[in-house]
């Protein structure tokens, strides 16, 4: 349904129930969640994924009036606002004047068992980590990501933004118990590695050829004491002395990019 009436009222309901996605207690119960900015309304159209209200200003529409017409196309209804309303759904500071709602759609889920390596977040609960390990995994051609249930919400506007696209195109899964992930990899050959300042073994020691799966922890406490007793292999990523280990989403970046780097070096072509 297509509504050609400016909508220029903060307080019209429609506006009130969608400022309420930006809390991930309201998505879970609307079964909503926020797309906000250009390149996510372009990934997700070129990702063929539905979506549910496109709110638009007549600036953008004017702008992208190709993509427009797709998202529109995509849209269960589309409604143009004025800059205030469009200001007051989104969560960026500067909005560049589009924001749509989508239904979650069934995951795709990482392979299983799999051949290459897939990358298993415990606790990771800053959405912009997450959304920074999901793109850059995507890159690097990480076969999956696993997310415990106590991570950031998959959802959230910002896991979404820093992803850029990648969320419509990576394997995910929201695993509620890591440990039986580990316990089935181990079954099927495939090996574990805990990262963890105390590693016995630097990150480029391991055989990245091999299937693998990473454990990357919380931001302050790392992995939990019974996961990183169920790995098979535990490494660190070296430091200059008297820094702080690095950031979950660059240590997730380093390790994957050591594993392409090995996958291509062995391969046949040698070239990504």
């Amino acid at each position: 349904m297509n509504d050609d009436r400016l909508l220029s009222s903060v307080q019209n309901p429609t506006i009130k129930q969608t400022r309420k996605l930006q809390q991930a207690k309201h998505r879970r119960s609307q079964q909503l969640f926020l797309l906000e900015g250009t390149h996510l309304i372009e990934a997700a159209c070129a990702a063929n994924y539905p979506l549910e209200t496109l709110f638009y200003t007549p600036n953008w529409q004017q702008q992208y009036s190709q993509l427009w017409q797709q998202a529109v196309s995509r849209s269960r209804r589309s409604q143009p606002v004025d800059d205030r309303v469009l200001a007051a759904i989104a969560t960026t500071a500067n909005p560049d004047g589009v924001v749509a709602t989508a239904i979650p759609q069934p995951p795709i889920l990482p392979p299983f068992p799999f051949s290459g390596v897939g990358l298993a977040l415990e606790a990771v609960s800053d959405p912009g980590n997450v959304g920074t390990i999901v793109r850059t995994a995507a890159a690097a051609r990480v076969c999956g990501l696993w997310l415990s249930d106590n991570s950031v919400d998959l959802y959230a506007p910002k896991v979404l933004r820093a992803s850029a696209g990648a969320w419509f195109r990576l394997p995910v899964a929201v695993e509620p118990d890591l440990g039986s992930l580990v316990q089935r990899c181990r079954r099927d050959n495939i090996q574990v590695v805990a990262t963890l300042a105390s590693g016995d073994r630097t990150y480029w020691d391991i055989d990245w050829c091999r299937p693998s799966l990473v454990l990357l922890g919380n931001e302050g406490r790392g992995l939990s004491p019974e996961l990183v007793e169920m790995a098979t292999h535990r490494v660190r990523i070296p430091v200059a002395e008297g820094t702080e280990s690095l950031n979950v989403a660059i240590a997730a970046a380093t390790i994957a990019y050591e594993a392409l780097r090995q996958q291509v070096q062995s391969s046949s072509g040698g070239s990504i």
